[in-house]
């Protein structure tokens, strides 16, 4: 998933479905009046087709279920094979052959990796294999209005908001809204773009007029390249290295900055975090911790590392990707 944002003064959070049918007997779902209200007066929708559409939607255990156990909360060693096989490799490999010009095109225009490109498709999708069979309603609204209690964080604005901008996506695109189908948190396409994403930065690479990120490989690879390049992707630059602690000094308070990075690989290495001498030592790094069977390994992470995360916010997605395109590029060349 990919990008925040944030509806403020509506409450949608409800702490079951039992109490929302006797309580919220006259609205379809918890909280929709005061949604409908704002998607028409902040947007421009129409009330009666949101409500329409709205009363269509239906709440989804499973989406709940799914929702309350992710792959990113595996340790890496569980996360790592479900990329990182020979099927989804040598897929990748495949896929880069079938569209090598268009990839090689996209990659120019926008100053991305093709190698990158084509992995963050492998780790979404599976090269569109697999996008998704939630209807797009049913999986924004079952988050908006019915976001799942035992989770730290209440993102049933976000969820709802979405819902929004999937309306006004279905517009622009003439999609027929209550068919469209995603993931459990209503991604949708090839490259997996939630609406806000869609509408911000899904392009038309194939001229049809539309931006269609099921059928059309052009439309799927432009935007993917287009959302790296957008959040700052540097063509040609490192995205991570591997790093030895040494020394009996090592600084592991350094784990809590996160993974963006701020300090250089010359702090690194002054706070115990060796990596490879290649490397310039004023790049700015962060380092990350991944949890293996026996022990834990760390890397050096750059700004390009810190992009792949904007696509979805975790450090074993990043990695997946990484080393997925890692070993892209090796079959590609041989």
């Amino acid at each position: 998933m990919h990008g925040f944002i944030k509806i403020a003064g509506i409450s949608l959070l409800t702490a079951s479905v039992c109490v929302a049918a006797s309580v919220f007997a006259d609205e379809p779902h918890p909280g929709a009046s005061a949604f409908l209200d704002k998607a028409e007066r902040e947007h421009g929708l129409d009330r009666s087709m949101v409500e329409d559409i709205l009363s269509e939607a239906r709440f989804q255990q499973t989406i709940v279920d799914a929702m309350t156990r992710p792959a990113e909360s595996k340790p890496w060693h569980e996360y790592r094979p479900i990329f990182l096989t020979r099927k989804r490799i040598d897929g990748g490999v495949d896929f880069w052959r079938e569209n090598r010009s268009l990839i090689e095109r996209a990659s120019r225009e926008f100053g991305v990796d093709p190698e990158v490109i084509v992995a963050i498709i492998g780790v979404e999708t599976f090269y569109g294999r697999i996008t998704g069979n939630y209807r797009v309603i049913d999986a924004l609204t079952t988050l908006g209005f019915y976001y799942p209690s035992e989770l730290k964080r209440d993102r049933s604005d976000f969820f709802a908001g979405e819902f929004l901008e999937f309306m006004l996506l279905s517009q622009e695109e003439n999609l027929p809204a209550t068919e469209v189908t995603g993931s459990y948190a209503g991604a949708m396409g090839m490259g997996q773009f939630i609406p806000s994403s869609y509408r911000a930065y899904a392009v038309d690479f194939d001229g049809s007029g539309h931006r269609d990120l099921w059928q059309s490989t052009p439309d799927v690879v432009a935007s993917v390249a287009n959302y790296l390049s957008r959040h700052g992707w540097k063509a040609g630059e490192p995205v991570a290295a591997r790093a030895f602690p040494v020394g009996e000094g090592v600084e592991t308070s350094i784990l809590r900055d996160g993974y963006k990075p701020t300090r250089t690989v010359a702090e690194m290495a002054s706070a115990g975090f060796q990596a490879s001498p290649e490397l310039d030592p004023q790049r700015r790094a962060a380092v990350v911790e991944l949890e293996e069977k026996e022990r834990n390994i760390y890397w050096l992470v750059f700004d390009n590392f810190y992009v792949i995360t904007r696509y979805n916010r975790s450090t074993l997605y990043a990695m997946a990707v990484f080393e997925l395109a890692k070993e892209i590029a090796a079959g590609m060349a041989e």
